[in-house]
């Protein structure tokens, strides 16, 4: 069996499928195995973010997977908000920060030593254990100025950020999840072609009615006390679940000629996958004239005097690398 989204087959012509293709977050439904979860390919968003920044490719790879976490966690809010993953850690990239705007916008940037990531790379630790070394991963849910942040802190001590995101599940969510991710960096002939960039990722939650069907087996300590730990149920479904993803190749969640419907039939099509109307991810920064006019407006006459340069106030965007000029007179008012 495969279903697809009602509404949108009616704006089909009889006899056409609808893939949704690069920068989509396709949501899906396996409910047999009482699964739900969201896939999706970056390529040509992927490409104008690590682009303009043109960092080392090993810096570049990771990002690419925060991108590919950020959009799969982001796209499943259900309100105007923001979902932001940032890292702070002690390796050669000390932080990376990507952060996720409902309906479709998302911006990221990677800080990192020059000089640290040549060593690693030249000693072949380009892992993205070794580049992130030891530190936090903070996972952000942001519904506006009027209401509290939800942040979940995640342990990085040398662990990939596929596994920080299923700790983060595993702790703060308490819902069973599984995810997969790649990065590659193809070389396309022809016209058009040259080096791109492509990330991939699958992300699938066990939600059964039942929660007791969510638990493993309560685990006696040794002063009797006993706790529920959402980690790996026994539950049938959901081993088979693991199984299924466990034979994705990294290839298949990169592979343009694949592509998210392709991969869900391959995986469940024994059960029965609904795929829904993807979304579709755009590299849209949130910054302008206004918001860092404001920010400067805040700024003491000290940190005014200490901002000019040349006689301008200049400021460039982490994420967007856009530049902006400020005449240093219009915040007299400072002074």
């Amino acid at each position: 069996m495969w279903e697809t989204d009602p509404v949108t087959e009616t704006e089909r012509k009889l006899g056409e499928f609808g893939f949704a293709g690069d920068d989509h977050v396709v949501p899906f439904a396996v409910e047999p195995l009482d699964v739900r979860g969201r896939t999706v390919q970056l390529g040509p968003l992927l490409d104008q973010i690590l682009d303009r920044h043109d960092y080392p490719e090993p810096v570049a790879r990771l990002l690419a997977e925060a991108c590919v976490v950020t959009v799969l966690l982001g796209t499943s809010l259900k309100f105007e908000g923001k979902f932001i993953l940032q890292t702070r850690t002690d390796g050669p990239v000390d932080m990376l920060v990507a952060d996720f705007t409902t309906p479709h916008s998302l911006r990221a940037y990677a800080r990192f030593d020059a000089d640290r990531v040549e060593e690693a790379i030249k000693a072949g630790m380009t892992a993205p254990e070794d580049l992130l070394g030891t530190g936090v991963l903070a996972l952000t849910i942001d519904q506006g100025a009027h209401t509290q942040r939800y942040q979940g802190i995640v342990e990085l001590n040398g662990i990939s950020l596929e596994e920080a995101a299923r700790t983060y599940f595993r702790q703060s969510e308490q819902i069973p999840t599984d995810l997969r991710l790649s990065v590659a960096k193809l070389v396309l002939p022809g016209e058009g072609g040259g080096e791109h960039w492509r990330a991939g990722g699958l992300l699938a939650q066990f939600l059964p009615d039942s929660p007791e069907r969510r638990r493993v087996q309560d685990i006696h300590g040794g002063d009797g006390d006993q706790r529920d730990v959402a980690a790996e149920p026994e539950d049938n479904a959901w081993q088979e679940l693991l199984a299924l993803v466990a034979t994705i190749e990294p290839t298949e969640l990169i592979d343009p000629t694949v592509g998210a419907e392709r991969l869900l039939y391959r995986l469940f099509h024994e059960h029965g996958v609904r795929v829904y109307e993807g979304v579709h991810v755009a590299d849209d920064c949130s910054c302008s004239d206004h918001k860092i006019r404001g920010i400067l407006q805040g700024f003491s006459a000290e940190e005014i005097k200490d901002s000019v340069e040349g006689g301008r106030i200049r400021v460039n965007c982490e994420f967007c690398s856009k530049a902006y000029e400020f005449d240093p007179g219009e915040f007299a008012a400072a002074e």
